[in-house]
């Protein structure tokens, strides 16, 4: 009588072994090392190194432990020993995992036996297997159906040949020479990402900030890397088409942050920046790893208020002549915050896109998250600008107050734009953006302060507001375009 293995027991002695299921010559191999290359895309390139013990002829080669998320028409194999001597005939992914739902799709028309949670025992041919229940006929004819939610236990005679306990790239191979031979495998993998976190500590004036710039990696691809030589390209990469962050709650101690040199090391390739960590990195499946790679101290910054209420212009094929559009009903007055990256402003660095958290100190010495916002690549000289959140002591009103024909291809309308400050003791300046949105051809006719122009569509106010006063601005214009 065959002896009977309980499933479980199956594959935890597969694991335990380290083995697969593989033809009799495949040859094991001893790691040699791995390179990371991880692009902020959810794109990772893979270079694994390892030794494998070949004999003369036909061999047959496998990688374990490789990406689950592998793009396998992107695997190069080389043989960095003999890579004359040493050809590549077939080269296959296998990844037909042992699990429960394997065994029963391959032992279909085979005996097995089921245990009840009763204890009750089945034991007959497998007809068929879904996922609530599985179909046997006994010896004596019977058939006998079995939900899979009253079985506790499931035998099979063997493990069919052909599961792996882990995706396995395996390749045959004719070598010239026998002996140990050094093999580079190279591939790309979905499930890994990076992106650049930034921690800014404003100053209580606003006038400057210490800033301190953390990679953070996502590694959800299925296989762990250790002691990896880790290297990032910040960029748009253009792929043919086929991001978990790392979250912080509450105040952080600022104090505490590292303020160590960086340990990273940055340098140009082709039209992107690379960041290569400068130690080995062990990357571990499902974890999230963070490493400082910049920090800036005093670097000068300015906050400001915007009042923008008014809809933007889209470019349309004709005149909008409804009267009521563009107007939002907004009162919110927003902060923001603005800085260089350049060298003369303390920083001198390129900031590849990611999460800034700004915090301000209360009088206690705590810091306080107050404000949070995602930048694009910016690189070192150039302004960075984002909204912090919106004031709680500033607020505005936009109303219409004229609005009328001149003709069929003329229209005007006024605006009256009121800003308030309930602040105590600060007069604040408040940036007023109007998007002109009916047409393109337009024309300020007055305006009670002055604007400047910032584009083809839009003016700009800057006007102080004094504490628990108010101030108003108003403006008229013109629209006109082709009968």
């Amino acid at each position: 009588m065959r002896k009977l293995l309980p499933i479980t027991l199956i594959v935890a002695l597969f694991a335990l072994a380290g083995m697969l299921v593989i033809p009799a010559a495949a040859q094991e191999s001893q790691p040699e090392g791995v390179s990371l290359t991880i692009y902020n895309q959810g794109t990772a390139l893979v270079q694994d190194r390892r030794t494998f013990d070949l004999q003369t002829g036909i061999n047959t080669l496998d990688f374990t432990d490789v990406a689950t998320g592998i793009d396998a028409t992107s695997v190069s194999f080389k043989s960095l020993t003999d890579p004359l001597g040493t050809t590549v005939l077939e080269q296959n992914y296998v990844y037909d995992l042992v699990g429960s739902s394997a065994l029963l799709q391959r032992y279909l028309d085979e005996q097995i036996v089921i245990t009840g949670d009763d204890g009750t025992i089945f034991e007959g041919q497998l007809l068929s297997s879904t996922y609530e229940e599985i179909i046997i006929k006994q010896a004596d004819g019977q058939i006998v159906v079995i939900g899979l939610d009253s079985v506790r236990d499931i035998r099979f005679p063997s493990l069919p040949e052909g599961l792996v306990t882990r995706p396995t790239l395996r390749w045959i191979l004719n070598s010239v020479a026998g002996g140990s031979q050094n093999v580079e495998l190279t591939y790309l993998t979905s499930g890994m990402n990076w992106t650049a976190d930034y921690i800014l500590l404003l100053a209580t004036d606003n006038t400057n900030l210490n800033l301190n710039g953390w990679i953070t990696l996502n590694n959800t691809s299925g296989a762990t890397f250790t002691d990896a030589q880790v290297k990032l390209i910040a960029g748009d990469v253009n792929r043919v088409q086929r991001e978990e962050m790392l979250y912080a709650n509450g105040a952080v101690d600022m104090a505490a942050m590292p303020t160590s040199s960086p340990q990273v090391v940055q340098r140009d390739i082709s039209e992107y920046k690379l960041y290569e960590i400068g130690r080995p990195v062990t990357v571990a499946n499902n974890e999230t790893k963070q490493v400082e790679f910049v920090t800036g101290a005093d670097i000068p910054a300015t906050t400001y208020y915007v009042y923008d209420s008014s809809a933007p212009f889209y470019g349309y094929y004709g005149p909008v002549t409804d009267q009521y559009y563009g107007q939002t009903g907004l009162t919110d007055v927003q902060n923001w915050l603005e800085f260089s990256t350049g060298e003369e402003n303390g920083l001198g660095a390129d900031l590849p896109a990611g999460r800034v958290r700004v915090y301000q100190e209360d009088v206690d010495g705590a810091a306080l998250l107050i404000g949070e916002n995602t930048i694009d690549h910016t690189p070192e000289g150039e302004m960075i600008r984002f909204k912090l959140g919106n004031a709680f002591d500033l607020v505005g009103e936009r109303i219409q107050t004229s609005f009328q024909y001149l003709g069929s291809n003329v229209l005007e309308e006024t605006y009256q734009i009121t800003l308030r400050n309930r602040k105590e003791d600060a007069t604040v300046q408040i940036r007023v953006p109007e998007h002109l949105s009916r047409w393109s051809n337009w024309e300020i006719l007055n305006a009670s302060a002055e604007y400047t122009q910032t584009d083809s569509a839009t003016i700009e106010f800057r006007v102080d507001v004094p504490p628990g006063g108010e101030t108003v601005i108003t403006y008229t214009v013109r629209y006109t375009w082709s009968r």
